[in-house]
């Protein structure tokens, strides 16, 4: 992990460079992508899912409490958002299309004053900070 400096601007461009928001993907997909079928299962996806951390509200404390089956339903669903034709799997094309939309979510919510952030090594923000910084 790393403290970095990014805002919407930032992860816009990422997300616009074609070249290097689709090599981040496709490099994603394919670490996910155990059996090497070219699509995702729960069960692949689940870690990446959970890594989202979508129940942290402060410096990584969970203050929101799920029973087990309220958990599973959450990842499900978040799962669900990927599988856009509802066949169980996930396909390169959608994964690319909700990791597009997610980063360009991100990018709203940031706007255009830069803030200070902890990002996961090889993530998409980190990825977005790097090409930032390379130009």
């Amino acid at each position: 992990m790393s403290v970095e400096i990014l805002d919407g601007a930032t992860i816009r461009d990422f997300v616009e460079d074609e070249r290097a928001f689709n090599g981040t993907v496709e490099e994603r997909f394919a670490s996910l992508d155990t059996n090497c079928d070219g699509l995702l299962s729960y069960a692949e996806m689940a870690k990446e899912l959970m890594s989202l951390r979508v129940l942290e509200t402060h410096f990584g404390v969970d203050e929101v409490r799920m029973s087990p089956d309220e958990l599973v339903q959450l990842y499900r669903g978040l799962f669900a958002r990927f599988d856009h034709d509802g066949n169980g799997t996930v396909d390169m094309e959608e994964f690319r299309a909700e990791m597009k939309e997610m980063m360009l979510a991100v990018a709203n919510g940031l706007g255009f004053l830069p803030v200070q952030m902890v990002v996961e090594e090889r993530s998409f923000l980190k990825r977005a900070v790097e090409r930032e910084s390379a130009k």
